[in-house]
């Protein structure tokens, strides 16, 4: 968050503890990833990372102790990448938290690749997409991964080099290395192409109450059973970010049900769609627990209706 977003979650601090008090993440629902069924707030790993997602993490204690109180509070969904670091988000969890509780799905995403100085490089050939899952397997310690997205890194249409990506990630899946087969960064037709050709059983999108473009992805995810797992709910560290989190509308509802405005952006994602996941990320128990009691908090139409009014939803292709 950025220092006015803090200001906002101060304000509605004490309310938080209140409502974090008595939140598990069970009161938020499961569904299921593949053929495990997970808590429906799981925890987003990216920003135990150092600054812009590279290097190690600004306080690896804290780091430590957000993923052990994250598997204590139920939660038993964490997404990450080899990439976040690199490695050193996947270490880190190592650390934490294996041997691995037998209910926890560890999900993982390829395609992407950083350099010596952090630079985000595209790593999407089908050998590459291949090496890219060994290398989460050998830093998390396991022997599959619950499910590995393939994240389309250059908003390309589908077509032959989509179905080798993707014939990649089913050989991997049929040899055991991951459980199941996600999509990101994807267009409707990326979807469409992929299910007639292998089960997915998820797909990350940027989406949130300022960015709705994804939600015929999230009905065609719905109808078929698929997790929908939105990145950045919040909003982007910086811009997006403030237009929810400073929202007069969210703070003032956020007063009314003694909550935080992260915690109403984050309940109306749990009451737009049951498939739907959660996986906020923080490098604080402070704003893990806040994250947790938005599956507490239930919007009545009425409030839906205002939030809507603010945040009209505008969906894409």
């Amino acid at each position: 968050m950025t220092s006015e977003n803090d200001d906002v979650a101060r304000r509605g601090s004490e309310s938080a503890d209140r409502v974090n008090a008595s939140s598990t993440v069970e009161s938020s629902g499961t569904f299921a990833i593949g053929h495990l069924r997970v808590h429906r707030i799981g925890y987003g790993a990216m920003q135990l990372a150092g600054d812009n997602v590279f290097g190690p993490p600004r306080d690896r204690d804290e780091a430590l102790r957000v993923l052990r109180a994250a598997i204590k509070s139920g939660i038993n969904h964490i997404d990450t990448a080899q990439f976040y670091g690199p490695g050193t988000v996947n270490e880190v969890i190592r650390e934490a938290l294996h041997p691995y509780p037998s209910d926890l799905a560890i999900v993982s995403k390829v395609a992407a690749r950083r350099d010596e100085v952090g630079a985000v490089l595209t790593y999407d050939e089908p050998d590459q997409l291949r090496a890219g899952i060994e290398e989460n397997l050998e830093t998390l310690g396991v022997s599959q991964i619950a499910a590995v997205n393939l994240r389309i890194m250059d908003g390309s249409k589908p077509g032959d080099r989509f179905d080798a990506q993707l014939a990649s990630l089913v050989q991997a899946r049929d040899e055991g290395l991951i459980g199941g087969i996600g999509l990101s960064n994807i267009a409707r037709e990326h979807l469409h192409r992929a299910l007639a050709q292998a089960q997915i059983v998820c797909v990350q999108n940027l989406f949130n109450l300022a960015d709705q473009r994804s939600l015929n992805i999230v009905h065609d995810c719905e109808s078929r059973g698929i997790a929908f797992v939105p990145f950045c709910p919040l909003g982007w560290p910086r811009g997006v970010q403030n237009e929810i989190l400073t929202s007069p509308v969210l703070v003032d509802i956020a007063a009314r049900l003694a909550a935080t405005p992260a915690q109403i952006a984050l309940a109306w994602l749990l009451e737009l769609a049951p498939n739907i996941l959660l996986i906020p990320g923080t490098r604080t128990r402070q704003h893990l627990f806040e994250n947790i009691g938005s599956g507490s908090i239930r919007l009545d139409e009425a409030t839906r209706s205002e939030i809507d009014r603010h945040f009209p939803i505008v969906s894409g292709s």
